[in-house]
């Protein structure tokens, strides 16, 4: 496909692609996901693959598996196309999704006016890391599903005071906080977790690492009272798996 009209560089996607959102407080509802390439963190849990497509994926008829492929990268007004074609009205949102979307802010900025009708509007997927880049795209977006990330669980340094700053520029849009938790997880971090989202005034999801040997994740008791734990401070704590892991879905 060829584009035209589009005044910044075209990227690489991996997937497009309707489905069941899988995580958070919107599970179960029906999203139109664009999954972007890349991302600024590795996280130990991490699923995504890191090579570069050549080609993006374009599930056409959902569920069926069958994909047709688009030469990368694609521009703003190729991805329109793309989306337009999917029946954007009875989605609840389009999920823009990753990897890491903030590493293209300018592209978002013109594919955003692009994707008319889901219910919710722009659902962003993000790991509350890239501030910046969340100022310039978050007039544009609805809903900001940010991941905290938990230093026992991601293996990486902690990133409260970067997720404070980004939770300062997402507080006039309704934020999700998700939190992936291990078998390591100590209450502190939750307790931190928690601690953000009652600041941000936001539900808090604790996700308990899915998919993987079962002794990775918290035992159901454990579950249960880093919830209560995390209900002291703030009050909407909810634990919640990656239910289209659980239903075999994309």
């Amino acid at each position: 496909m060829q584009g035209a009209g589009s005044v910044v560089a075209p990227v690489i996607l991996r997937e497009i692609f309707s489905s069941i959102q899988g995580e958070g407080p919107y599970v179960g509802c029906r999203h139109l996901f664009v999954r972007f390439v890349g991302c600024n963190l590795a996280c130990a849990y991490c699923d995504t693959p890191r090579e570069v497509p050549m080609k993006c994926r374009v599930e056409m008829k959902p569920g069926t598996g069958n994909f047709v492929t688009i030469p990368n990268p694609l521009t703003p007004e190729e991805v329109g196309v793309l989306i337009s074609g999917l029946n954007v009205a009875r989605h609840h949102a389009v999920s823009l999704t990753g990897g890491e979307p903030l590493l293209n802010p300018d592209f978002i900025r013109e594919l955003i006016p692009l994707l008319h009708g889901a219910h919710r509007g722009i659902y962003l997927e993000t790991n509350g890391t890239l501030v910046e880049e969340l100022e310039a795209v978050v007039d544009l977006v609805d809903v900001i599903s940010m991941d905290i990330k938990l230093p026992t669980a991601t293996g990486m340094e902690a990133l409260w005071e970067v997720h404070r700053r980004f939770l300062q520029i997402a507080r006039t849009k309704e934020v999700i906080l998700k939190a992936v938790v291990a078998a390591e997880t100590p209450p502190e971090e939750v307790l931190a977790a928690a601690e953000l989202a009652r600041t941000a005034g936001s539900v808090l999801v604790l996700q308990p690492v899915t998919g993987r040997a079962p002794e990775e994740s918290p035992a159901p008791a454990e579950l249960l009272k880093l919830q209560a734990r995390a209900l002291e401070i703030t009050g909407d704590v909810r634990v919640i798996p990656q239910v289209h892991r659980l239903c075999g879905m994309l």
